[in-house]
């Protein structure tokens, strides 16, 4: 049976809720956030506002824009009514983030019809049902549905048949491969490489001489069409991750700096405990005045989820970064854990735990208890109170072990 698979995606999904529950706000810039912009309508994008922007630098750019304060509650309602018309066409679903997902629907088609119908019966439904208008891309693989469903923005469609993969993909700039940034693509034009086709036609070998080996071989399989990843059904997440725009570019102190990172990793350390995860890799990012980034990695050689243990190794990263971060600014940082296991892992029971460590992970559970019973605000650090560490967006929920089981 043919892989057919649909990448769905929201347009401007924060932005176009706005919209759709503002009658004000339809067919008007619209920008959610303020001092840093968390998402933008097509109005807004149209005069280059774009998420992740600095507030001023966005109404410079459109001063016509409306600002809206988000409202996380109301985008979590829209997404579980979008992903229960995903789940009511297909049990195969891969959930990417809050707005977008992977459907398989390769064993349908005798059932319900040819994949187009389905992809518009299903853009049909959201607006119906939700609201919400949706970009749909329909390929093969995962690569070419999803950058079809970018194609097709806004509120389009797009499908790409099989035999017109390389006539849709290569013409298209290395930017749109997973995994080209701008370094990488700076990398590929120096070599003379503009296009996906232009990169197809070079040998793997030379690409990995020019973007290393692991980024060259990942970007030569995609523009030569060979992409085998299924739609994965409850897949866990292997990392989770939180971060803090700080918006002008004002300099900051060391301290400041800490209790940013305090609360990033006061808040990261909490999903996974009440995710009975742990992990043993610990990211710190940071952006500079001068838009350029630092990512700096630890791995502990245990696997944990204490809140102590992670803010001690992510300020031991942070003090070895400061001397950069005084000489350009910082006007982001952000933390990832990786290397995610579940508590129960049989690795983490072979290795116990130490005095520091024991005290550290009961006062966790303690302070847990006390957040579940009275809200997430109820206890914070001292160094918190007062203290706005940036918003923090909702994600797809991560199924639990009993999914799992």
């Amino acid at each position: 049976m043919a892989r057919v698979i649909i990448h769905a995606d929201l347009d401007s999904f924060f932005a176009s809720v706005e919209q759709r529950d503002d009658p004000r706000l339809r067919g008007r810039p619209v920008i959610v956030g303020g001092g840093v912009v968390l998402a933008a309508s097509y109005e807004a994008k149209a005069h280059g506002v774009r998420s992740a922007m600095g507030g001023r630098q966005a109404m410079r750019l459109c001063p016509d824009a409306l600002v809206v304060p988000p409202r996380f509650s109301a985008y979590v309602e829209a997404s579980r009514a979008v992903f229960e018309i995903f789940h009511d066409t297909t049990p195969l679903v891969e959930g990417i983030s809050i707005d977008e997902a992977f459907l398989d629907v390769g064993g349908l088609r005798r059932l319900v019809g040819p994949p187009e119908m389905i992809g518009a019966q299903l853009r049909e439904r959201v607006q119906a049902e939700v609201g919400l208008p949706i970009s749909v891309g329909i390929a093969r693989t995962k690569y070419l549905a999803k950058v079809a469903s970018a194609v097709s923005k806004p509120d389009g469609l797009l499908s790409v048949p099989a035999d017109g993969e390389r006539a849709f993909l290569h013409p298209l700039p290395v930017e749109r491969l997973w995994g080209v940034g701008a370094i990488t693509a700076a990398k590929l034009h120096a070599e003379g490489i503009r296009t996906i086709g232009d990169l197809a036609r070079r040998e793997e070998a030379e690409l990995t001489g020019a973007i290393g080996l692991a980024a060259g071989r990942h970007v030569h399989a995609l523009a030569n069409l060979r992409d085998p990843r299924p739609v994965v059904v409850g897949r866990r997440r292997s990392s989770i991750g939180s971060q803090s725009a700080l918006g002008s570019r004002r300099r900051r102190s060391h301290a400041e700096l800490d209790v940013i990172l305090a609360g990033l990793v006061d808040r990261v350390a909490r999903r996974l405990r009440s995710g009975e995860r742990t992990g043993r890799t610990f990211t710190l990012r940071l952006r500079f005045d001068d838009f350029t980034r630092a990512t700096r990695s630890a791995t502990l050689p245990r696997s944990t989820a204490a809140t102590a243990t992670w803010l001690e190794t992510g300020r031991r990263l942070l003090a070895a970064n400061w001397p950069l971060i005084e000489e350009r600014g910082c006007t982001l940082i952000g933390i990832t854990i990786s290397g995610l296991v579940g508590a129960d892992a049989p690795e983490q029971l072979e290795l116990p735990l130490d005095a520091e460590q024991e005290r550290g992970e009961v006062l966790d559970g303690t302070l847990d208890r006390v957040r579940d019973r009275f809200g997430s605000s109820a206890v914070t650090r001292g160094t918190l109170v007062g203290r706005r560490i940036g918003l923090e967006m909702p994600t797809l929920p991560d199924p639990g072990p009993s999914a799992l089981r």
